[in-house]
Order: C-alpha cells, then sequence, then structure tokens
C-alpha cells in the first residue's frame, strides 16, 4: 500500500505549472486518492497562498464536462473531516450544517446538483469556514423537471432514488446532507454496515435507526431529509428555517474543538434556550419511524464531552489543540491525589477515587469530572457542598505549587479562547526516575525526577 502510495507521489512534479495564468505551484502534502484523482497541497509560489490541489488523469481531463469540473479549491488547511471528526456537540453540528445548507442553496439555486457530498469532501481552513470541495460527479440540470440517470455517489452518502434508477435530481444533495448530519451528531453514516450489498439494501428501505440522546429537533430534521421519497424533501432554503438551524449557533469555533469538545459553560441563558445537549457515549437506539417522547431544550451546565479517548493520528496536528503541558507537579497520591498546574495556569487534581477537579486559568471557573466522565461546571464561589473537601484540596494544592514550585516553559503560552476546553490529565504513572502524564486531549509527557 505505502509502494503505490510512492507512486502516486513520485507521479507529480515539485513544480506545477500553469500556462494559462503563468502560475507556477509548490507541491506540499499528499492528502489522499479517490475514484479520480489524487489530492496535494499545493502553494502558489507568488503569493504563498495556499490550495487543496486535485491532479486529474489527462485521459480524464480530454473529455471537457470532466474539464469544467476539477477547478482546485482554496483552503489554508485541508482537513479530511471524516478522520477528524468523531460525534459532535448540537452546537458544532448546527454551526457546520448552516455553512454546508448555504453552499448547497448557492450551487443549487445555479442548477448544479454535487452528487457526492460527504464529510471528506468537506475541507476546513484555519477559522474552520467549510469548503465544499471535489466537483468531479457535479451535474448542472438544464431545464426543468430534467432527471439525470448516472449510477453515481459514495455509498453511505447514496439517495435511494439513485439506486433505483428512477432518475434523479437536486433532492439527491438533500439525502446526502442529512446522512453527514446524521453522522456528525451520532459519529457513523446511518445506513453503514459490512457489506456493500447490505448497505444498499438499507438505503432502499430508508432502514436506519437514531440516537435517543439527541434533541428532537435534530431527529426531526434528519427524519426531513431522509425521506424515501425525493419530493418530500425540503429544500436548502426551507431547512435553513428549520428549528434546529435556528438554535444556539457559535460565530465561529476553537481550532481545538477538532479534538475536543468545546465548552458552552460560559453561555448565558436567553428567552429562547438553546439546543445545546451534548451526547452521552451510550446511545439507546430508537427507530425514525416509531413515535417518540420529545426532548425539551435547555441549558446543560453538566455534560459528557462528546470526543473519546482515542488517541490517534487525529491527535497528531499541533494547531488542532491549545499549546498546553504540565509546567508543575505535586505527587500527593498516598493521602489525596496528584496535583498539577498547566502552562496556561490551570491547575487540576486528579483524586485517589478518579474523580477530577480542573481550576481554568481565571481562577474562577470549575469543571469537576466524576468517575463516568460526566462534567460539572461551577465557580470557586458557587458550588454543590459535596465538593467541600475536594475543592479545598485544589486550593490546597494550588496555593503549594504556586509558592514552592518553579514552572517549566514560561515562555511559550497560547491564549485559549473562551470555548476552548482545557485539557485535563487523563492518566498517570511514577517510577524512580521520572512521572509520565498524559492528558486528555493525547498530550503524553514525562517529567524526570
Amino acid at each position: 500500500m505505502e509502494h503505490t502510495r510512492d507512486e502516486d507521489v513520485n507521479s507529480v512534479p515539485d513544480i506545477i505549472y500553469d500556462s494559462h495564468t503563468r502560475t507556477q505551484y509548490k507541491k506540499g502534502r499528499f492528502f489522499g486518492k479517490g475514484g479520480f484523482a489524487k489530492c496535494y497541497e499545493i502553494t502558489n509560489t507568488l503569493t504563498n497562498h495556499t490550495f487543496a490541489g486535485k491532479i486529474v488523469s489527462k485521459k480524464l481531463m480530454a473529455k471537457q464536462n470532466q474539464k469544467e469540473k476539477n477547478d482546485p479549491g482554496d483552503t489554508d488547511s485541508p482537513i479530511d473531516t471524516s478522520q477528524k471528526w468523531k460525534a459532535l456537540t448540537e452546537p458544532e453540528t448546527r454551526y457546520y450544517m448552516k455553512q454546508i445548507l448555504n453552499g448547497v442553496n448557492y450551487l443549487h439555486s445555479n442548477r448544479i446538483i454535487h452528487r457526492d457530498l460527504k464529510l471528506g469532501n468537506l475541507f476546513l481552513n484555519d477559522e474552520l469556514v467549510v469548503k465544499i470541495g471535489d466537483f468531479g460527479l457535479a451535474a448542472k440540470i438544464e431545464y426543468d423537471g430534467e432527471r439525470k440517470k448516472t449510477l453515481c455517489g459514495t455509498p453511505n452518502y447514496i439517495a435511494p432514488e439513485i439506486l433505483n434508477k428512477k432518475g434523479h435530481s437536486f433532492e439527491v444533495d438533500i439525502w446526502s446532507m442529512g446522512c453527514i448530519m446524521y453522522t456528525l451528531l451520532i459519529g457513523r453514516p446511518p445506513f453503514e454496515t459490512n457489506s456493500l450489498k447490505e448497505t444498499y439494501s438499507r438505503i432502499k428501505k430508508c432502514d436506519y435507526r437514531i440516537s435517543s440522546n439527541i434533541s428532537a429537533s435534530a431527529k426531526h430534521m434528519i427524519m426531513l431529509m431522509l425521506q424515501p421519497e425525493p419530493t418530500s424533501r425540503p429544500t436548502c432554503d426551507q431547512l435553513l428555517r428549520h428549528d434546529f438551524i435556528l438554535g444556539y449557533c457559535p460565530a465561529n469555533l476553537p481550532v481545538s474543538c477538532l479534538t475536543m469538545a468545546p465548552r458552552f459553560d460560559n453561555l448565558e441563558i436567553s428567552s429562547r434556550k438553546p439546543l445545546i445537549e451534548l451526547n452521552n457515549a451510550e446511545a439507546t437506539l430508537i427507530s425514525p419511524h416509531k413515535k417518540h417522547d420529545s426532548i425539551a431544550a435547555g441549558l446543560v451546565l453538566k455534560s459528557k464531552p462528546a470526543r473519546p479517548h482515542k488517541f490517534l493520528d487525529e491527535m497528531s496536528d499541533p494547531a488542532a489543540q491549545p499549546m498546553v503541558w504540565v509546567s508543575k507537579w505535586v505527587d500527593y497520591s498516598d493521602k489525596y491525589g496528584f496535583g498539577y498546574q498547566l502552562s496556561d495556569e490551570g491547575v487540576g487534581v486528579m483524586f485517589n477515587d478518579t474523580t477530577k477537579l480542573i481550576m481554568l486559568p481565571n481562577g474562577i471557573n470549575v469543571h469537576y469530572v466524576d468517575k463516568n466522565g460526566d462534567e460539572s461546571y461551577m465557580t470557586v464561589d458557587n458550588y454543590p457542598r459535596q465538593y467541600d473537601k475536594k475543592m479545598k484540596l485544589l486550593s490546597y494544592f494550588s496555593r503549594y505549587m504556586r509558592e514552592h514550585l518553579i514552572k517549566t516553559g514560561a515562555s511559550v503560552v497560547k491564549e485559549i479562547d473562551s470555548m476552548s476546553r482545557t485539557p485535563h490529565l487523563h492518566q498517570w504513572c511514577r517510577s524512580t526516575s521520572g512521572v509520565l502524564m498524559q492528558l486528555n486531549n493525547g498530550t503524553v509527557q514525562v517529567s524526570a525526577i
């Protein structure tokens, strides 16, 4: 597999010259290979603007209709979202879905069907702005009522009318966006199975199940988009006015949300209660075809972050997480637990019963993480009385480290915005020569004794 990838990289020159615009690009990282093309990071050598460059075989480019579909997409930092994202919170999903809907609405207003909308074709720049890419299967509707007949798309996102060869139009993109929204909230596509035949069978029967842990409006919007009859699906304009989309939506998101769920404890409760329920890991499933109880919307100050502890490649990009490390630590585990101070001035204690308290750098806000990983948000002056002893210990650890220990790396502190979730100690172990610490964002640190 690695040999094939090397061949792909070597087949494209390091410097790419566009004779039409007299522009020179420098080839960068190899992102991946699809059915029609290869994708690289390319940089304009004159302006230093970075793009996701789609490199297509000249044999395919000989077909005029393919040539028109393969312009590179401008993006500062292309990210294959299907690899980066796990299950997201509802505010994050709303943030991305609004952008996707607006983008697809623009395409439809210009009579273009994308026909291959999926997480792998969505890109994010450094500000987490969504860019829709890969128009290799896109088609233009030339007249009202035209139905395309081509069998195309990606198995987990393909609409039933394409499989049934009944002809298709704009509605296939609505179906695909329903699959995208489901995947963002649940963490896997709605019709995914171990076999292509079974996946297609479920799509044709519209056989999928929805977690009971997402809000009623989110379920309703997904079910509207995943209607088996194309004419029953709403348009992009209608979806942009749906109750779910009109709920609380952050103006922007921190880049750290690619690895850790953002914080929403700093929100003020307004007259219109925002739908910001966060997802639990254990999901009870219900059928979309059966009646179910609605879920009340409200501000949640107790939650479980939607990112599972899986420290793999998605943790490797330094830009995807705040630059935070343990700058001080004290081992008092013979009585209470392990205390530490982070480089951003936050302080935490991992108690012997595996519960955790984290005081944010402002010295006011505190996160409590119980044995099951559920978080509660409070302040140093306003917290449940059952946490009284642990809050006093947190204060003691903080004071001791401030007065007796020297901070390391103090000159390289990176400011974190109010929505970034401060990492906390996930696990630690100590030997005679040092301490090994792992934060819940995947950072591993060794401190010699």
